[in-house]
């Protein structure tokens, strides 16, 4: 069966975003979990797809630019995943959403879904968020693994990754390593 795992780029309070909606403390979007190998496939939320979608078309279409989340033209490693996700299926969970501008993009009505989709040959599935899809996930039991990049700031108010899950979950730590600027990569499967 293939794993979902869901990667994060999180303060050490556990926050996705400030509490005006950005994680402006990232100073790229790049895949840094060492994924893009071992996926084919990607899963997000509606709420998390409509900025991911503007964000990465505007890479494509203008590589050189200004990029409205950073303010900055994208890295190397952005154009890198700009690259990888216009050719790899990405999956939207919503009950509402009908239409998407992103290439090979598919929505998945229910969670029966998602563990329908783990169910299909392929490589892993990487579960971008946001915060409530993943904890949705994580309750459900559908993440296998939790890559986390934990950034050096206390961001205070704001979206909490794990706010929105209704029950306790063991974690076993896989891989622990330091990052250069004070960040540290924590990959963990799940214990359930």
């Amino acid at each position: 069966m293939r794993k979902l795992i869901a990667a994060m780029k999180i303060s050490i309070d556990g926050k996705t975003e400030g509490p005006d909606g950005n994680a402006d403390w990232v100073a790229a979007w790049s895949e840094d979990y060492d994924l893009t190998a071992q996926v084919d496939a990607c899963v997000l939320g509606a709420k998390m797809y409509t900025g991911y979608e503007s964000y990465w078309t505007a890479i494509q279409n203008e590589p050189e630019g200004d990029h409205w989340i950073t303010g900055k033209p994208p890295t190397p490693g952005e154009l890198e995943w700009a690259r990888f996700a216009a050719r790899t299926p990405h999956y939207v969970l919503s009950s509402t959403m009908e239409s998407a501008q992103w290439p090979n993009t598919s929505f998945l009505r229910g969670i029966d879904e998602i563990a329908a989709l783990k169910e299909k040959p392929g490589k892993d599935i990487y579960l971008m968020g946001g915060a409530q899809t993943t904890a949705t996930l994580i309750d459900a039991g559908l993440v296998d693994e939790l890559r986390l990049i934990v950034y050096p700031v206390i961001a205070g108010k704001g979206t909490s990754l794990f706010s929105g899950t209704q029950q306790r979950h063991g974690l076993d730590l896989q891989k622990v390593e330091q990052l250069p600027d004070g960040l540290v990569s924590l990959i963990y499967a799940s214990a359930t």
